[in-house]
């Protein structure tokens, strides 16, 4: 079991189950974010908890807060980036902004918050494990996804190469790719009790995920129990991306 978890974007939905299952574990955790109000919010009166602000979408900004914990003398073993956006749109609709938005939020911020793991890990050389957050719509095509289809595309090439550069450190690095989540984020989609019907349907499980499921896939794959996994995209997206069951 990872000792010391690096969370990055702890105010989502995901991320606040992903802490409470580290902080039940005995881990201690870094709660990094934009905002730290909203973070002491979250989590200030719990113990094992440590909060940071930082800018996942500015590298100097990462790269500062993993240098602040080291100086500190935390060994962070573990890193969970949890910071995304959606984006529904088709191509021919989508703006400049727009594309530029999805791939800094999504893409460019796990490249920015795995590098900065993999130097701190490296330098303490004894291993780690990171797992990232990509989504169903990479492995099949999703009508109107294409901006984030290929931002979240992105997250898996970096996993699988970096999990292949860095085998030989011992550190482990993989991908959940969830389907649609009920939470803040998604909560567009899922509005009104027809709108939430109506994306149940799509998955063969019929459903959508809540956030304590794909939390609870992350923390096994930071976890001793996934010492195997590198590499990997797992899917907890209710059969999406890779069944299609008989239509009765």
């Amino acid at each position: 079991m990872t000792k010391c978890v690096f969370v990055m974007g702890a105010n989502s939905a995901i991320a606040q189950e992903l802490i409470q299952l580290c902080v039940a574990s005995g881990q201690e955790v870094i709660a990094a974010g934009r905002d730290a109000a909203v973070l002491e919010a979250l989590y200030g009166n719990t113990a094992g908890i440590h909060i940071l602000e930082a800018q996942a979408c500015d590298s100097a900004s990462v790269e500062a807060a993993f240098e602040a914990m080291a100086n500190q003398g935390k060994h962070i073993d573990g890193y969970a980036h949890c910071v995304g956006s959606i984006l529904v749109a088709p191509l021919t609709k989508t703006t400049d902004a727009q594309i530029d938005s999805v791939i800094q939020v999504n893409l460019l911020s796990a490249m920015y918050g795995l590098r900065a793991f993999l130097k701190h890990a490296k330098a303490q050389g004894q291993g780690g494990a990171a797992v990232l957050v990509s989504t169903c719509a990479t492995g099949i095509g999703v009508p109107n996804h294409e901006a984030i289809a290929a931002a979240k595309g992105g997250i898996e090439g970096l996993a699988k190469s970096a999990a292949a550069t860095h085998a030989g450190d011992n550190i482990r690095v993989n991908v959940v790719a969830p389907g649609l989540t009920d939470s803040p984020i998604a909560s567009a989609f899922l509005k009104s009790d027809m709108m939430r019907a109506a994306s149940a349907k799509q998955y063969p499980l019929q459903g959508v995920n809540t956030p304590a499921e794909v939390a609870q896939a992350m923390h096994w794959l930071l976890s001793s129990g996934a010492s195997r996994m590198t590499g990997a995209v797992l899917n907890v997206d209710g059969g999406f991306r890779n069944i299609r069951p008989l239509v009765k």
